[in-house]
């Protein structure tokens, strides 16, 4: 079914923004999804901080031409749903890879995607899937940050910790020391 030049230029123009707005997207090409697995990928696209698309091919090429971005004939063929990420391209990617896994083969294939200007192929996406999240980063430099946090702690503890036991073997000393002297005294 045709579209209308206004609606063309409409898409157009909302493709531009996510482009603007994403750090990357994942695309992939379908067959015969029914609307509840669709709406399921899109809700699962959401919650991982993305938004979905099914995108007419010429339209996207117009937008990837326009971010100086050139795209294979192959990655162009087919109905195709796009994943732009607003915040990182490795859990749409992860996404992705899920839904291909649990659909019939061929219904839906990752053909590639774009992350922070590098293009890749469907094979690379296997690579870009297996990269760490956001989260999985942060967590990750957190570790890191509180491990010479937890050691020093750990060594101020374990110096405090003798020179307790110092003090402890002095004070010992001095109340064997003065205890001695005290039944020395009585016994006279």
């Amino acid at each position: 079914m045709a579209i209308s030049r206004t609606r063309k230029e409409e898409l157009l123009e909302a493709y531009r923004q996510q482009m603007a707005e994403s750090s990357g997207f994942i695309m992939a090409e379908y067959h015969a999804l029914s609307v509840p697995q669709m709406q399921d990928i899109r809700r699962r696209t959401r919650e991982q901080g993305g938004e979905v698309f099914v995108i007419k091919n010429t339209l996207f090429e117009i937008v990837l031409q326009e971010a100086d971005v050139t795209a294979t004939e192959e990655l162009m063929t087919g109905p195709i749903v796009v994943a732009f990420a607003h915040t990182d391209v490795p859990s749409l990617a992860k996404l992705f890879r899920d839904v291909a896994q649990n659909l019939e083969e061929n219904r839906f294939t990752i053909k590639g995607g774009m992350l922070e200007g590098s293009f890749f192929d469907a094979r690379e996406a296997a690579a870009v899937a297996d990269l760490p999240t956001r989260e999985e980063l942060l967590a990750q430099v957190l570790r890191t940050i509180n491990a010479p946090a937890t050691q020093t702690v750990g060594v101020v503890a374990g110096g405090i910790r003798q020179v307790l036991n110092v003090v402890k073997a002095y004070a010992d000393k001095l109340g064997e020391a003065a205890g001695g002297g005290e039944t020395a005294e009585v016994a006279a």
